[in-house]
């Protein structure tokens, strides 16, 4: 049980996830993380109590049915609603043209970031909106604005993520609940351009090479916090962040 406003963060075991449910900690919320390493949650769960804040961690596959009912289980036992969802969980999987694309990869990234952020909001949407104030984030990217050669699947399941965002926000039109999509850019986390190369550390490593200072996780989960914390009646549709070294999705200042 908790006294808190409930904030569930999904894709938390790593990178914006992580840095997102440590930072809404700190707000004032009774944090949910949930993905589907149960060490890694646990122990971000840990440092969480240890900075003071309460969480508590669920083992989760947004892929599942199954997976989020249990979810949705454990987090009405909170006995409180949840006033916030951050659709955070996705990725990106290969770097490959359309003619060569591995179908798998594209069912991946759809599965993940698409239908994963369908699932936990159907799922949860009584809840925050019997909290009279509940807000939806859904962790987009620039790639759903833009299309780039070698990023189609990811670029689909974007526009897609895009598309849903803004069909829930006119659905739910007259209720108690927001819907705020953020996109950033270029964000260097330990683990995006890993799950993206296979395991290839030298192919992560160079989409950054020459880049001072792009994106790192505490500034999105920075942009998340301010976003929620909002008064209720403020609705930010969708804010656009990216490094200053990047103008556009094409432009990027390199160091040589």
């Amino acid at each position: 049980m908790t006294e808190l406003p409930v904030a569930v963060v999904t894709g938390a075991s790593s990178g914006i996830g992580a840095a997102t449910a440590r930072r809404l900690a700190t707000e004032g919320f009774h944090v949910v993380p949930t993905a589907r390493r149960a060490d890694r949650l646990a122990a971000l769960a840990a440092e969480i109590s240890d900075g003071g804040g309460t969480a508590t961690p669920v083992p989760c596959d947004v892929t599942s049915d199954e997976s989020v009912a249990a979810l949705t289980t454990v987090v009405t036992a909170l006995g409180a609603p949840v006033t916030v969802l951050v659709n955070n969980a996705g990725g990106a999987h290969g770097l490959d043209p359309i003619a060569t694309a591995g179908i798998a990869d594209w069912q991946w990234m759809y599965d993940t970031n698409v239908l994963g952020t369908l699932r936990v909001t159907k799922a949860l949407l009584p809840s925050l909106d019997a909290s009279g104030a509940g807000t939806v984030v859904v962790l987009g990217s620039t790639a759903g604005q833009i299309v780039y050669e070698g990023g189609g699947g990811y670029a689909a399941a974007k526009h897609a993520q895009t598309a849903l965002a803004g069909t829930l926000r006119l659905e739910l039109c007259g209720r108690p609940v927001r819907v705020i999509e953020i996109d950033p850019g270029m964000v260097r986390t330990e683990e995006f351009g890993l799950v993206r190369f296979g395991g290839d550390a030298q192919r992560a490593e160079a989409a950054y090479a020459g880049v001072a200072e792009p994106l790192t996780a505490d500034d999105i989960a920075d942009c998340v916090a301010w976003v929620t914390t909002r008064a209720h009646h403020v609705n930010v549709d969708r804010l656009v962040v990216r490094p200053l070294a990047q103008a556009a999705q094409h432009k990027v200042h390199r160091v040589r």
